[in-house]
């Protein structure tokens, strides 16, 4: 008979209540036992819908920490925090899965993955974007040479007019960034595991104010204030990675365009190319023609796992457990997210120094 895991959730707000705590609840060998957030009203009401007869509220997660009962933490934090918190939870024992992006740096980042090391506790990181039915689809298609090599790449992550006004999304000190690394984590975590390729030689970037500055702008959750908004409104980023292929990555969350996309990637290989802009859609060469293919998915089911139609936070939750339960690696692995959190930060780098940045060069 599987165990009951025991879970604790440090941060009760938006991503908790959107994401973690409604798709975990609906797993049979979990319990909701711990609850804390800075705001202890939230923590509380989040034990209220969401936990088990004997569950906790705390304001500290240090004090969360010390129950040993617990398997498994998830955090759910600002990015400035995720590193100490998944530190300390790791070294405390627990499983962890953080919220993307992994960490406000790569420093950080690295921090983290050699506490997983050290502790022999699993980590992953929420880049729910690879559990939707379309991702799962293109992916198997990637695994089995349907596309050739990807030499060529772009991730979207663009929105017209959809700046978040809340919480501290425009706070740089808190988030490290704005849009780059708040939705284009999400399009550039996708796009390197479906070329699975992490081996990143060379970023060029740019980033812009070009918008932020602007009161009673239109936008889709109400007009922001230019004094907060501290961080960068788009960015872009070229890649080169050591084999040679090519990645452009967009992310905006204010761009005057009717080309929106958010998490999706555009893939060119040696035998065929996809998209997600419309659908998916498979192109490629066949009989000396060229064809275009709507792939037809289910709104929610994924084909590739047994069980009942899932939406993807239902599926990243249940394959997290099952990584736990059966000793493997999690579907995101920590070295995976350190690379996207690399990339990130090579583009800022470059922006702010107008000047190309190498990585995984020797010492």
């Amino acid at each position: 008979m599987s165990q009951k895991y025991r879970i604790g959730i440090i941060g009760c707000g938006g991503i908790a209540n959107g994401k973690h705590l409604p798709s975990l609840a609906k797993l049979p060998n979990v319990e909701l036992v711990a609850f804390c957030d800075i705001v202890i009203e939230r923590a509380e009401k989040a034990k209220e819908q969401y936990g088990s007869g004997d569950a906790c509220v705390y304001q500290d997660y240090r004090e969360l920490l010390k129950d040993s009962s617990l398997d498994i933490v998830h955090v759910c934090t600002p990015n400035d925090s995720h590193a100490d918190i998944t530190i300390d939870a790791l070294e405390a024992g627990k499983h962890v899965m953080c919220e993307k992006p992994m960490a406000k740096t790569s420093v950080d980042a690295r921090r983290m993955v050699d506490a997983a090391k050290r502790t022999g506790k699993k980590l992953t990181i929420g880049y729910n974007n690879r559990f939707r039915s379309d991702s799962q689809y293109l992916k198997k298609l990637c695994e089995d040479g349907e596309l050739g090599e990807v030499y060529f790449a772009k991730a979207h992550a663009i929105r017209r007019r959809a700046v978040p006004t809340w919480g501290v999304f425009l706070d740089e000190e808190k988030q490290g960034g704005g849009p780059l690394i708040d939705i284009g984590t999400h399009a550039l975590d996708l796009t390197l595991w479906m070329m699975d390729n992490y081996k990143p030689k060379v970023v060029l970037g740019t980033s812009y104010h070009k918008l932020s500055h602007r009161a009673n702008a239109a936008n889709a959750w109400g007009p922001w204030d230019p004094a907060k908004f501290t961080v960068e409104d788009s960015a872009f980023g070229m890649i080169t990675m050591e084999n040679g292929a090519t990645i452009i990555l967009e992310s905006s969350w204010a761009l005057n365009t009717l080309e929106v996309d958010e998490a999706k990637c555009t893939l060119s290989g040696t035998e065929g190319g996809a998209d997600m802009k419309d659908g998916l859609r498979i192109n490629g060469e066949k009989n000396s023609r060229l064809y275009t293919q709507n792939i037809e998915l289910s709104s929610g089911g994924v084909a590739f796992y047994e069980g009942a139609s899932e939406n993807a936070p239902d599926l990243e939750m249940r394959m997290w457990i099952d990584a736990i339960e059966n000793d493997k690696d999690p579907v995101v692995t920590p070295e995976q997210a350190l690379v996207v959190s690399e990339i990130l930060e090579a583009i800022y780098e470059s922006a702010k120094t107008g000047k190309a940045v190498y990585l995984n060069e020797e010492k």
